[in-house]
């Protein structure tokens, strides 16, 4: 097996050195200045800078930033032109998974069934609902056929949740690395598809799948999904 030498932008962020961890602890991966790949967790206002030493370097980028600001699509669409890049909100094989679970349970049960998304993580975290909740919601509509329709922070009296419409819940505290809940609320019954993260460093070890993934990959814009599916 090949090794594939990661550089990452931000090595000394939480996931630069969970993914520098799990690299050293896991044979076919080097930490490098000059890596294969380039691996961002870093912060949304970096995303020109680290898309623009990819591109300059010649090399794939995984982007795992979330809290993107309103010109990312354009940046990471204009990258994916002159390289290969993997947007991922979340980096977990398991959460990889629900994304396409929820898919297909979107797709089956249809609009008549309501959905709402719950999620918990740490009380550091800047951005709500998580890249991961959002992720999910557009899973769900992807599956139903139809464009996302959000509702996020209820609040007052007198609400009345509008036809289908996917409700965002975000919860904050402590140091939970991660939990999502997609509720598919039904008449006379529920089903609730559920990840739960205990460590930071699933998310540093999906980062090294989808490193292995890109290394070598053509231009073009890949998604986690593309990474199970090649496992």
């Amino acid at each position: 097996m090949a090794t594939v030498r990661i550089s990452l932008f931000a090595p000394n962020g939480r996931m630069g050195q969970a993914i520098a961890a799990a690299a050293a602890e896991t044979r076919g991966f080097e930490i490098a200045d000059d890596g294969d790949v380039l691996i961002d967790f870093s912060a949304p206002d970096a995303l020109g800078a680290s898309l623009s030493k990819a591109v300059e370097a010649g090399i794939p980028i995984l982007i795992g930033t979330t809290g993107l600001g309103p010109d990312a699509d354009r940046l990471i669409a204009d990258a994916s032109k002159k390289i290969a890049v993997l947007r991922a909100a979340n980096t977990s094989l398991g959460v990889a998974v629900l994304l396409d679970l929820v898919e297909r349970a979107g797709k089956a049960l249809g609009p008549d069934w309501d959905i709402e998304i719950v999620e918990m993580h740490h009380r550091m975290k800047a951005d709500a609902p998580s890249g991961t909740a959002l992720a999910l919601g557009e899973a769900a509509v992807k599956g139903r056929g139809t464009p996302l329709n959000a509702e996020r922070g209820r609040d007052g009296t007198g609400l009345k949740r509008q036809e289908g419409a996917i409700g965002f819940a975000s919860i904050r505290g402590g140091t939970v690395a991660g939990e999502h809940d997609v509720i598919f609320a039904g008449a006379d019954e529920r089903l609730i598809l559920s990840h739960r993260a205990e460590s930071r460093m699933i998310f540093a070890r999906g980062a090294l799948a989808a490193a292995r993934f890109l290394a070598g990959k053509p231009a073009g814009l890949y998604s986690m999904r593309d990474v199970i599916q090649s496992l």
